[in-house]
């Protein structure tokens, strides 16, 4: 970590492996850099720590590049990235199950129904969500990797929610095809009634009624 507190001599980027040369900051840049060494000085180096510090500089405007900042944190390229799109109810969310140990347990088909009545009342629940939502109601904790197979093997997953709701090639050239008029028929949807059939034009009764006139 960049040290740049007056009291302190600071250490020189390059034995960090930062990247981040002093001169090249901003006042600005200075005082966040400062304040995240107290950090690191005051709650260590650990998992929870590094996330929580990480999720600040990623999400605090400071014109660092996400590069400079794993580097900084001793992260991985990819895993800063993918903290961007992260809330901040995700980053703990994803700091618990990560520290929560090994995942134990298996997902059995007949959990398929909860989980998609649950995907449907609450359709912006994260992936996170969902696993807290596994674990309290069967007491099983499994990875998001399981969770992702599952849901793909079910046909629960958004691409195939997705998918399943958007007519087929087949039904749109068949509705295409369809006179004016005609019944149609859509998969999985109860068959209409036909409509009343209408009167036929000609004579209903098989010879001349007794009131017409002989000719």
């Amino acid at each position: 970590m960049l040290r740049t507190d007056q009291n302190t001599p600071a250490r020189r980027p390059q034995d960090q492996g930062a990247g981040i040369a002093k001169q090249h900051l901003t006042f600005e840049q200075l005082g966040v850099l400062r304040g995240a060494y107290h950090f690191r000085e005051s709650c260590s180096d650990d998992y929870y720590s590094t996330r929580i510090l990480s999720h600040f500089l990623l999400h605090a405007n400071t014109g660092l590049k996400v590069a400079q900042i794993a580097r900084l944190l001793k992260l991985s390229r990819p895993t800063a990235s993918r903290q961007q799109g992260c809330s901040c109810k995700e980053t703990i969310q994803s700091a618990h199950h990560r520290m929560a140990g090994r995942a134990s347990g298996k997902l059995l088909p007949r959990y398929a129904g909860p989980i998609l009545e649950f995907m449907l009342s609450q359709p912006q629940a994260s992936r996170y969500d969902l696993l807290d939502f596994i674990e309290r109601t069967w007491k099983v904790r499994v990875s998001t990797v399981a969770l992702h197979r599952f849901l793909k093997k079910y046909g629960l997953d958004r691409a195939s929610r997705t998918a399943a709701s958007l007519p087929t090639a087949t039904d749109r050239a068949t509705a295409s095809t369809q006179p004016a008029g005609a019944l149609v028929i859509v998969a999985g949807e109860p068959v209409p009634e036909p409509p009343p059939p209408f009167s036929w034009r000609r004579r209903t009764t098989p010879v001349p009624s007794c009131c017409c006139p002989k000719p």
